[in-house]
């Protein structure tokens, strides 16, 4: 059995507490797509600690945990990471997987991905400059590098191939980008990488199925960013919703049970692209601060703006999800009213379809008001502990997306949750 954990947003939507919250209940946490650029946030013990490509699971002993194929990774920034947990979990890779199929980021990759942001001018996507865009182009156009090419004898000269080829390319660029200072500590990070555990992971995973064993698979940014269904151009390289799981672990649809969709009680984006319910205004930076809006991976300020319930049910829809997870509703604690957009206004039209070109459509959110709670959820231990103008909201929210709420995030303790079903 496999479940899915997964953003309805743009990303930094709490997913890391929420799988640490959830990693109990399963024996292998399997992470299925993106890269680097992903920050998942975890308190350990009162310590911040921000995961960039290891899955969320590794503080639960009994947990087994893989880096799946659909992943791209950065050795150096795997090595860190590993240094860092090892400090807390010192068994970490006896109980750490690496895909064999899983791609390679380059020091090339990085420079290519910041020479080509640059060259963009006004029209910058956004870009966390982690390489990961040029990687996921390499691997479609049959160009990259993989984890299991490491230990083949040849490795070198692959790589050298692949680095004259990205030489080339930063050659049509006026943007000088100094690559070669990675290249060192890539080669040393690719040392340790050969002593983890590389598997064939959709063999180790069918294994542990047939053996009944249960999966979670954590997805990484938001299904806002998703490649072919997010807000294009200004999207991440990969499927964030559910459809990637398939390809980003090797595991078929059927065995796909629950998905768990994670969205804020408000909403936010790094970066450019559109945001039909940004807020420039007072109301938007008091969201930003009581937030705490930047960056895990960036340190970036994030746009903030009210709940877009239009957009929210187009991604529960796109990957079936079957439970809502309500993150950071504290936040709003002091807001009154709080406000959610029900629908848009296009050319004077009212709908509550997402436009297929969002970024050139002038988008007039239309909102539903509601009042504030008149007190802290922050403090509840229990959802039944909340004050009546926030169950009237969450009942709302659930009702308008035909989702039943599973869990609501009122902190950023471990075990600030409020339990529903």
């Amino acid at each position: 059995m496999v479940d899915v954990l997964l953003g309805l947003q743009w990303g930094d939507e709490g997913k890391g507490k929420i799988v640490d919250y959830l990693a109990s209940d399963y024996d292998i946490i399997a992470r299925f797509q993106g890269g680097p650029n992903a920050g998942h946030t975890l308190y350990v013990d009162g310590e911040k600690i921000v995961l960039h490509t290891i899955p969320s699971g590794v503080f639960h002993k009994h947990c087994l945990n893989l880096i799946g194929n659909g992943v791209v990774i950065d050795p150096v920034t795997l090595q860190k990471e590993i240094l860092i947990i090892e400090k807390v979990q010192p068994d970490l890779k006896q109980r750490l997987y690496v895909s064999t199929r899983a791609h390679l980021i380059l020091p090339t990759h990085r420079a290519l991905d910041a020479a080509s942001e640059a060259s963009k001018g006004l029209e910058k996507i956004g870009s966390t400059l982690k390489g990961i865009g040029p990687t996921y182009m390499d691997k479609t156009g049959r160009n990259g590098l993989r984890v299991g090419d490491i230990n083949t004898k040849d490795f070198h000269i692959k790589y050298n191939k692949l680095r004259d080829k990205h030489i080339e390319i930063l050659r049509q660029y006026n943007t000088q980008v100094n690559w070669q200072e990675w290249e060192a500590p890539f080669f040393e990070a690719i040392e340790a990488l050969r002593q983890l555990q590389l598997v064939n992971g959709e063999y180790w995973l069918d294994g542990h199925l047939k053996n009944n064993k249960k999966v979670l698979a954590e997805g990484a940014q938001g299904s806002m960013l998703d490649i072919d269904f997010g807000t294009y151009p200004f999207v991440t390289s990969s499927n964030t919703i559910s459809a990637g799981v398939c390809n980003g672990l090797g595991v078929s649809p059927h065995s796909i049970k629950e998905v768990y969709g994670i969205t804020k009680a408000y909403c936010t984006r790094v970066g450019s692209g559109p945001f039909p319910t940004e807020l420039n205004n007072d109301v938007g930076e008091a969201l930003r601060k009581a937030g705490n809006e930047f960056g895990a991976t960036t340190g970036r300020p994030r746009r903030c703006g009210w709940i877009d319930l239009v957009a929210l049910r187009y991604a529960i829809m796109l990957s079936g999800v079957t439970k809502l997870i309500i993150t950071k509703a504290d936040v709003l604690d002091n807001f009154s009213p709080v406000m959610a957009a029900t629908s848009y206004k296009i050319e004077g039209k009212e709908t509550k379809e997402l436009p297929f070109d969002i970024c050139n459509t002038e988008i007039e959110p239309m909102y539903n008001s509601f009042p504030g709670w008149g007190e802290p959820i922050s403090t509840c231990n229990t959802y039944a502990e909340t004050s009546q103008n926030f169950k009237d909201y969450c009942s709302f929210v659930s009702d308008y997306l035909a989702t039943p709420i599973s869990l609501i995030s009122n902190g950023t303790g471990r075990d600030q949750l409020l339990i529903i079903s």
